[in-house]
């Protein structure tokens, strides 16, 4: 599956809780789904039901420029945005009754931003470039506002995609699709700094294309989607992390297509892990689907336990906080899907929404 020419997992510890006014609901805590459409230039708010899962469209932003990855704050005050045409990376401030974004500030990063992460304290906002070939550390005021430049940026390989962050802020590491490999990094939670680890990086084997890596809970083991098609186990790897040195080891890769489908004509794009690091999930271009994995947790081992089908080129999900329910947006038919996650980690459907051209990634933003 190419990636579109035309130019997540929430972080952060640090909650904050104010009442609702008269306009919103009458529960303390409120939840919203955002999704950004990458040539209709527009990002769509959608209010969360806690307890259904439904989703009711509330708001639509326009943006300067196409907005792709989107990163909501822990506290839910906040919506970060990365700005693919115009390589620069914004701040909105979130209307708790409302759902509406303002616009706090926008500064410039680098070509295609593709990914966004903030640290465990929200201080800081770590970006990989898909073209830059970079990631950089940006500084978040208590206002939301971002640094009119990095603290740090470090040139890393080809094609940086994704990024992840330990539970103890200590540990970075940064994907590549094209390069294959992991860049790994001590991070300085004082003032945003990244220093290289020896060796610096882990190179996969042939074939798999590390795209996005999430963590378990535990810090233990870190979990990669191979986006490449050219392996009969494109679909994710288990990396078995030290947590002494912070170095990767690889131990396990899965395929996440059914063993009669062409895994070549397959393109894994997201993975998330549900909070609790029970369940794995990928998504599959081409195969048009989720593939969900136990995740074995005296081993960090993935065991294949379901694929759901989903709507076309699901380049981008959000799993709740709560572990109850997944939003996966549809990049080729503009809609979304809504699932609800048993208890098993199987998904069950039980609603689809128009979202609108071109879905390009779903965020889902709660207070506590």
């Amino acid at each position: 599956m190419k990636r579109r020419t035309a130019t997540g997992i929430l972080f952060g510890t640090m909650v904050a809780h104010r009442a609702l006014n008269a306009a919103s609901t009458t529960d303390a805590s409120v939840s919203f789904v955002f999704v950004s459409l990458l040539e209709k230039r527009q990002i769509v708010t959608w209010r969360r039901d806690r307890e259904t899962g439904k989703l009711t469209r509330v708001a639509v932003t326009e943006c300067p420029a196409e907005p792709a990855n989107t990163l909501g704050s822990a506290d839910g005050k906040f919506l970060f945005v990365s700005f693919r045409s115009s390589s620069e990376l914004a701040s909105y401030r979130i209307d708790r009754s409302s759902g509406k974004l303002t616009l706090i500030n926008v500064v410039p990063a680098g070509d295609d931003p593709a990914y966004l992460l903030l640290d465990r304290t929200g201080r800081f906002l770590l970006t990989p470039y898909y073209v830059s070939n970079k990631v950089t550390v940006h500084s978040v005021a208590d206002d939301g506002t971002l640094s009119a430049s990095p603290v740090d940026s470090k040139n890393t390989a080809q094609n940086a995609h994704g990024v992840c962050i330990d539970s103890k802020n200590a540990y970075v590491r940064v994907s590549h699709t094209g390069a294959n490999r992991i860049d790994q990094f001590r991070f300085n939670a004082m003032t945003g700094k990244l220093t290289p680890l020896d060796p610096p990086f882990v190179v996969a084997p042939d074939g798999k294309n590390p795209r996005h890596i999430v963590l378990h809970p535990s810090d233990r083991w870190a979990y990669c989607s191979n986006e490449a098609g050219s392996s009969t186990e494109d679909g994710a790897s288990c990396y078995e992390c030290d947590l002494q040195s912070g170095q990767l080891r690889l131990v396990q890769s899965v395929r996440s297509v059914p063993a009669e489908f062409d895994a070549t004509q397959n393109s894994t794009a997201e993975c998330l892990l549900t909070s609790d690091g029970k369940f794995l999930y990928v998504a599959n271009r081409g195969h048009n689907s989720l593939a969900g994995f136990a995740v074995d947790q005296s081993t960090g081992r993935l065991e294949l336990i379901s694929i759901t089908p989903t709507e076309a080129v699901p380049r981008s999900f959000a799993i709740s906080r709560d572990n109850r329910f997944l939003y996966a947006a549809g990049e080729a038919t503009g809609k979304i899907a809504c699932f609800r996650i048993e208890s098993n980690g199987q998904l069950s459907r039980f609603d689809t929404l128009e979202s609108g051209p071109v879905s390009w990634c779903i965020t889902c933003v709660e207070s506590a």
